[in-house]
């Protein structure tokens, strides 16, 4: 018995030094549309297989609409599994990371015997889906991937005796400045649809004098769209109070296009009251964007509202940066995994 555990532990140790290990990345299922949270854990898959790693995309059902549409098809030739009706081939020495909104299956797997690591974007979705008394270490997490410091800090006081790993999402190159003047079109990005469809409704109840202006709703959008979009508006406005990071204000800064929002609960922190409008109450936001667009139209807005945008944009447009955090992290993930195996191998050794 001992003999047949001393050969796992060494198969364990010789596919974690060969990156052969499996590294599990459970996505959401968006049916289609775009979302930040997931082009996020995509690009971090990516990134992992074109540096010899063996990344798999988890997913529930066999119908998983996949985001070849809106995020590319290249993302599509990563390895993807089911979860339903398969039984997952999972060792020691295998990976799997669990976006922090699927709490719910945290207990499912606290049993198996590979590393668990939560992946938390939204400081929102900590504790929406766990019992009560439940935490992330108790389930057997001890480790989380999140994307900011600020995030960071927000939640290990919440989640205690688990390690913080920061990763900051990087902004796509197709985010950038038009060489054609901007339209008279207001991009709308909201988190719930609704919000960003009563924006629009009563914004031209209450400023009937522009409704020659054209308001489009950024949901839906494959990437290449949602940027040409961008490029072609005179603004963009952001509703999403439970954003943790906002990658939309940062992609409208990166294509010249200023951002009115309403503040989140957890401020960014590349937020700034220099590079945007910001609006701590939500219905002041119409008041605010007529506002805008009325001294657009007269040609007095401010240069430095613009370039202070795209100094703030470029921060987070470093892909070399994103590629080189993503692999070092995971390097060092294997490499602790295998100095853990091999510490057991060498208990077994001496005991023999």
């Amino acid at each position: 018995m001992e003999q047949t555990n001393l050969e796992k532990l060494q198969t364990s140790v010789e596919n974690l030094r060969n990156k052969l290990s499996r590294i599990y990345f459970f996505v959401q299922d968006t049916k289609g549309n775009a979302k930040a949270s997931v082009s996020y854990t995509y690009k971090m898959a990516l990134t992992l297989k074109n540096n010899g790693f063996n990344p798999i995309i988890l997913h529930e059902q066999k119908d998983y609409a996949g985001v070849s549409e809106w995020l590319g098809s290249e993302y599509m030739e990563l390895p993807h599994v089911s979860v339903e009706g398969q039984q997952l081939e999972i060792s020691p020495e295998d990976f799997i990371i669990i976006p922090e909104i699927f709490g719910y299956i945290m207990p499912q797997i606290t049993k198996l015997p590979c590393a668990k690591i939560v992946l938390c974007q939204s400081a929102d979705w900590v504790t929406e889906t766990l019992s009560p008394g439940q935490s992330w270490s108790s389930l057997g997490f001890p480790k989380c991937i999140t994307t900011s410091e600020w995030l960071k800090e927000y939640v290990s006081p919440i989640m205690k005796n688990v390690s913080f790993d920061v990763i900051e999402p990087v902004i796509s190159d197709k985010f950038n400045q038009s060489k054609f003047p901007s339209k008279p079109i207001v991009a709308v990005h909201s988190r719930e649809q609704r919000d960003g469809i009563n924006f629009i409704k009563k914004f031209y109840l209450k400023f009937p004098q522009f409704r020659w202006v054209t308001f489009r709703d950024m949901r839906g959008l494959s990437e290449d769209e949602f940027s040409n979009t961008l490029k072609e508006s005179c603004v963009s406005v952001w509703i999403d109070n439970q954003s943790s990071f906002g990658t939309f204000p940062l992609e409208s800064m990166a294509s010249n296009c200023p951002v009115i929002g309403v503040v989140p609960s957890i401020t960014p922190g590349w937020l700034n009251q220099d590079n945007g409008i910001w609006v701590t109450e939500s219905d002041k936001l119409i008041d605010y964007t007529a506002d805008y667009i009325q001294n657009w139209i007269e040609d007095n807005i401010s240069e430095k509202l613009y370039s202070n945008g795209v100094e703030t944009s470029k921060q987070y447009q470093d892909l070399n940066k994103f590629k080189n955090s993503v692999t070092e992290l995971f390097e060092k993930y294997l490499k602790s995994r295998e100095e853990y195996f091999s510490q057991q191998i060498n208990k077994f050794k001496v005991e023999a």
